[in-house]
């Protein structure tokens, strides 16, 4: 992607983050950790980056957190709109095209946010990298953030097309687990959205934590 974006951009958007999307053969998983960054500094531990956009879609967000907060909310009116409309869902590539549009329409003052999109829809599962400079990209799988190198570490190794969720939850915490270890601006615990045709679903930090302790992974400490 970095013919998208400069190299100067593409860096400073990577820091403080790590964020994966997962297209599984019977839904779609999006987890992110919590930990925002200004610089050196830790500053937040409770950071939400994953945001429910509508019943079938879903997304992850890096980068400024007053931009991506800013495109969340323009993302879920017009996502909204569309629905009051035709009295149907957005179909997943339509939300990415959209969201592409919005970036994509703003040159002049661009958002420095990177996004992870990921829906379903009457064609299954869909997951698709959104730069600032409103690139959509499809794929699989795909991580983005300081962390990513090393969650696609992972996921390189543990993905494959006939994953179910309940075993991409497990593949996205390990991702996770391992940027936070690696990687200073990442960590401060878990937070995994699943859609599937039947459901949007928010673990609860009780299901998180069950499958941390199944997977051997260390409970990330207990916030005051």
């Amino acid at each position: 992607m970095s013919n998208l974006i400069s190299t100067e951009e593409r860096d400073r958007l990577l820091k403080g983050t790590t964020t994966i999307g997962m297209v599984a053969k019977d839904g779609v998983v999006l987890a992110t950790e919590r930990r925002a960054t200004a610089g050196n500094l830790i500053a937040n531990k409770q950071t939400f980056k994953v945001f429910k956009i509508d019943e079938n879609i879903g997304v992850t967000i890096a980068g400024g957190v007053g931009d991506a907060q800013t495109l969340v909310r323009y993302l879920k009116a017009e996502v909204s709109l569309y629905r009051l409309r035709r009295n149907a869902p957005i179909s997943a590539e339509g939300a990415s095209t959209l969201l592409s549009n919005i970036l994509s329409g703003n040159r002049m003052f661009p958002y420095y946010a990177w996004l992870i999109l990921g829906g379903v829809d009457a064609k299954g599962g869909h997951i698709f990298s959104i730069d600032p400079a409103g690139g959509a990209i499809e794929d699989r799988y795909c991580s983005v953030g300081s962390g990513s190198t090393f969650a696609y570490g992972v996921l390189e190794e543990a993905y494959a097309r006939e994953i179910t969720v309940n075993d991409a939850i497990d593949v996205a915490l390990r991702g996770l687990t391992v940027a936070m270890k690696r990687d200073n601006y990442s960590g401060d615990g878990y937070l995994v959205h699943t859609i599937t045709p039947k459901e949007y679903h928010e673990l609860t930090e009780d299901e998180i934590n069950k499958r941390l302790k199944s997977l051997k992974i260390p409970l990330p400490p207990a916030l005051p």
